[in-house]
């Protein structure tokens, strides 16, 4: 089940704008099961300025995000019919969906839960209970991400060999074949890319890619850099590990 919220509408949580999306404001689709939290989520975002588009379970949620167009999708992992994993796994997976930034919310938070969510393709995860400022900030920091102002500005086409990242058209080329990528993912390949040889802490490319003002660890870079080196494969060995310091992409000298 589908409804829409926004503050308009605070005291009839079914009402259903019949253009959702066509609302300016971004829109953020909280998918959870528990009543509760769903309320304090949409309670936080409405006051940011966010509309808000709400699912108790993940049934049919693939058409449902085809037919809204969520800027964001905010991810219980334990829902009722469909499992999270499978939500993420699914999502990420379609071409038409991959490219929505996801943010899981769960009270899973174990490291291999961390390891496998961000694996699936998530852009954060955070665990409950939370801060609502924090999840907030989490969420502004994934928008912000989504232009990739800053990579078009380093050069819209990047080409290494057989690898071949373009901006413009947000595609990673493996020798010829197209390779998807998080958001997230090809940030940070992106930005190492673009400064070939110079060396990244963990910090700077929390800093950079995942945003200034979020809280997170630093086995979230780790993750990501496994998924893209896994992603790109024959190039793997382009993204060196700098022990004790971070991460740099290999000098074309």
């Amino acid at each position: 089940m589908l409804k829409i919220s926004s503050p308009e509408d605070r005291h009839n949580m079914n009402a259903v704008p019949k253009e959702f999306s066509k609302l300016k404001r971004e829109r953020i689709l909280v998918i959870e099961d528990e009543p509760d939290i769903s309320e304090l989520i949409t309670y936080n975002l409405e006051r940011e300025g966010f509309a808000v588009l709400q699912s108790e379970d993940g049934l049919g949620i693939s058409e449902k995000i085809k037919s809204h167009s969520p800027d964001l999708i905010l991810l219980d992992l334990m829902l009722p019919g469909v499992d999270g994993i499978e939500i993420a796994r699914k999502l990420k997976n379609d071409p038409v969906t991959s490219v929505i930034p996801i943010v899981i919310v769960t009270a899973k938070g174990e490291e291999s839960d961390i390891v496998l969510g961000l694996g699936l393709g998530a852009d954060d995860y955070v665990t409950k209970p939370f801060s609502p400022r924090e999840l907030i900030a989490r969420i502004k920091a994934v928008l912000r991400r989504g232009p990739l102002k800053e990579e078009r500005e380093k050069g819209d086409r990047i080409v290494r060999d057989g690898l071949v990242i373009d901006s413009v058209k947000h595609e990673v080329k493996v020798d010829g074949v197209s390779v998807t990528l998080t958001a997230t993912e090809f940030r940070l390949l992106h930005y190492l890319a673009a400064h070939p040889g110079r060396v990244f802490t963990r910090d700077q490319l929390m800093s950079r890619v995942i945003g200034e003002d979020v809280f997170v660890v630093d086995r979230n870079i780790d993750v990501h850099i496994r998924n893209v080196r896994k992603k790109i494969d024959a190039y793997k060995d382009f993204i060196e590990t700098v022990r004790g310091v971070g991460y740099r992409f290999a000098d074309d000298e």
